[in-house]
């Protein structure tokens, strides 16, 4: 098993402004007072375009496709909550807390990776759970340790219990389960999604340890990381709110790997934290500052991987 692809959908957006029906539990987004919703997504549309310009001049596959203007979706920006795609042909179809982010499951999107001779063997639907208001929002929820075959999940009202551990029957991956928090005015408040506060690379861990509040939770994480000899490099949670938690480690060309973050997750890291990451991979990062501000959301959360065999 693969625990990086050379391989990425992103999904470019039509109508992304600050979801109002995220923002109720995703303490990251903000509105921008001075920019009219039109000038949000141009600036929003510039960012995601010079971001596919770097991934691509590094070796990366991109696969772009066009949001439609026939939904409101706001968040299509963000592909990897709704859907992940496995070595052994499986795609995953996730439950999506926001009514409008559910919108954003395309199955032409499907057809389109079928097209460019990607294999689809098996489609496993977890969808039907948002009508009992229980949600798994794919790898924002979901952090695979795909070599190891371990699923890190922080519980919140994005990710429940019951669900991690059927999507961990049914791919085979053991859960490694806790709460992570975040000090919202004054209150310790679940953080969103588990890939906010935790990046997994091939030999290294990115994590909010800070954020894991009960002891032995927190134990257990570190035991599994050390268990597969993963590099522990622990960020705090003002370094989380700059999305370094956010980051992902793809493969360029010659199977070269970076770790791709944004500007602001980069220019939050101290010189020894980028010393250490360096040991492991090289390093990207792209201005991303209209899409983390409105959408919560950032580098990680733009890049759906695709592991999926070619036909």
């Amino acid at each position: 098993m693969q625990q990086t692809t050379n391989t990425i959908l992103m999904v470019r957006p039509v109508n992304f402004r600050m979801n109002e029906q995220t923002a109720v539990n995703n303490y990251y987004q903000k509105i921008i007072d001075n920019l009219l919703p039109e000038a949000v997504n141009v600036k929003a549309q510039q960012e995601f375009d010079h971001y596919v310009k770097k991934l691509r001049a590094i070796g990366v596959d991109v696969i772009v496709v066009n949001d439609t203007d026939a939904t409101d979706t706001p968040d299509s920006i963000f592909p990897n909550n709704w859907v992940s795609f496995h070595e052994n042909g499986d795609v995953g179809l996730y439950p999506m807390f926001a009514e409008n982010r559910r919108l954003e499951r395309r199955e032409d999107i499907l057809n389109i990776l079928e097209e460019k001779g990607f294999l689809i063997s098996n489609i496993v639907d977890y969808t039907s759970a948002e009508d009992e208001n229980i949600f798994l929002e794919g790898t924002g929820s979901l952090l695979l340790d795909r070599e190891n075959r371990k699923a890190y999940c922080a519980l919140s009202p994005r990710a429940d219990e019951d669900l991690v551990i059927e999507f961990c029957e049914d791919f085979e991956y053991i859960p490694v389960i806790f709460t992570s928090n975040q000090t919202v005015d004054g209150k310790r408040k679940a953080i969103y999604h588990t890939n906010v506060m935790m990046c997994l690379g091939e030999t290294f861990v990115v994590i909010c340890l800070s954020s894991i509040d009960d002891k032995k939770e927190r134990k257990n994480v570190i035991g599994h990381l050390k268990e597969n000899n993963k590099e522990i490099i622990d960020i705090t949670e003002a370094q989380v709110n700059n999305f370094a938690g956010n980051m992902l480690q793809v493969k360029g060309a010659n199977d070269e790997r970076y770790l791709i973050m944004s500007q602001a997750a980069y220019d939050s890291l101290t010189k020894s934290q980028i010393k250490i990451l360096e040991k492991h991979t090289k390093i990207l990062s792209s201005s991303l500052n209209t899409i983390e501000a409105c959408g919560g959301g950032s580098a990680r959360c733009m890049m759906a991987e695709v592991f999926l065999p070619r036909a």
